[in-house]
């Protein structure tokens, strides 16, 4: 199979989902794709220092590239509106900086905080994907465990869609779990996907509270792209190191609980028979909900059945 490349230049970058964006890369089902990305707020790749202004990319076009920056869309021949992909993470390197903030601009946590009328806290940090620790300009360190916020493709509508909200066909799921060694299976909407990626997390929590997670730039995201017509899903799943992981978004937080455990039943179904009052008695012993994000306007739950369960 083909190993392609894709590098954080104008071409290959983009700030929306769309079906109509031509694909910068067509290639076969079990291709690999190594991406270099941008932060999400599109910083240059290189920062003179890690604590200091970050320097941003430019040229951007306008309304097109107001949201995360991504890279890609790549094209995979033979996946088809109703298929899945299937997305083998095989590998993630950070960059060398990053930054996070809190406080100062209206959101609803910020909001019912009391922290939206106040100065924004904002740490830079320097990165070392040697070590695995990132250190902020006060001299705070963190081991960092580092994934990517942001995968996903364009749903068969007209128009700019925005890359903020998660949607079925993926986008800005903020999940922590999906680090390297994962395995995300997407539906898809367009022929040939065009999947798109970006929106580096350095460090996450489950939650996202304070909107930014350690965001920064990734030196290497390497993924193998399958094209799955064997496998229909209504909403994403992923395989992860923590377990079996199914994902429910919706503007309710109520809802998309529902949403995730509905998958987490299906998925018992097919991995262990069960019958649906089985597999909710299974889930309520060994399943945990946990909250994906709460920032991204719809929200995000996630099922997580740990390994050696069944």
């Amino acid at each position: 199979m083909a190993t392609h490349r894709l590098l954080p230049i104008r071409e290959n970058l983009h700030g929306h989902f769309s079906r109509d964006l031509p694909p910068v890369v067509r290639i076969e089902s079990g291709d690999t794709v190594q991406f270099q990305t941008l932060d999400a707020a599109w910083g240059n790749f290189e920062q003179a220092d890690p604590f200091g202004k970050v320097s941003k990319f430019e040229p951007r076009n306008q309304p097109e590239d107001q949201g995360h920056c991504i890279v890609g869309p790549v094209y995979v021949e033979g996946l088809k509106p109703g298929d899945c992909i299937e997305v083998r993470i095989k590998a993630i390197r950070t960059g060398t900086w990053g930054w996070s903030c809190a406080g100062g601009f209206p959101s609803y946590v910020n909001s019912k905080l009391n922290l939206t009328d106040v100065e924004t806290i904002y740490w830079g940090w320097r990165l070392d994907p040697e070590s695995g620790i990132a250190e902020n300009q006060h001299g705070r360190t963190l081991p960092m465990r580092p994934f990517m916020g942001l995968m996903g493709m364009p749903a068969d509508e007209p128009g700019i869609q925005s890359t903020v909200p998660p949607r079925f066909c993926g986008g800005n799921i903020d999940c922590k779990e999906l680090v390297a060694g994962s395995t995300l299976y997407l539906p898809v909407a367009v022929e040939g996907g065009l999947f798109s990626l970006g929106d580096g997390h350095a460090i996450q929590g489950d939650g996202e509270v304070a909107s930014p997670a350690l965001e920064c730039p990734m030196e290497l995201v390497e993924v193998e792209l399958h094209a799955r017509p064997d496998l229909r899903l209504k909403d994403p799943r992923a395989q992860t190191p923590a377990g079996w992981v199914t994902l429910g978004f919706h503007e309710d937080l109520n809802e998309a609980m529902i949403i995730a455990l509905e998958g987490m039943l299906e998925l018992l179904a097919e991995l262990a028979g069960m019958s649906r009052q089985e597999a909710l008695a299974f889930s309520s012993l060994c399943v945990d909900l946990r909250i994906t994000q709460v920032v991204n306007g719809v929200k995000g739950v996630h099922a997580v059945l740990p390994p050696g369960l069944l």
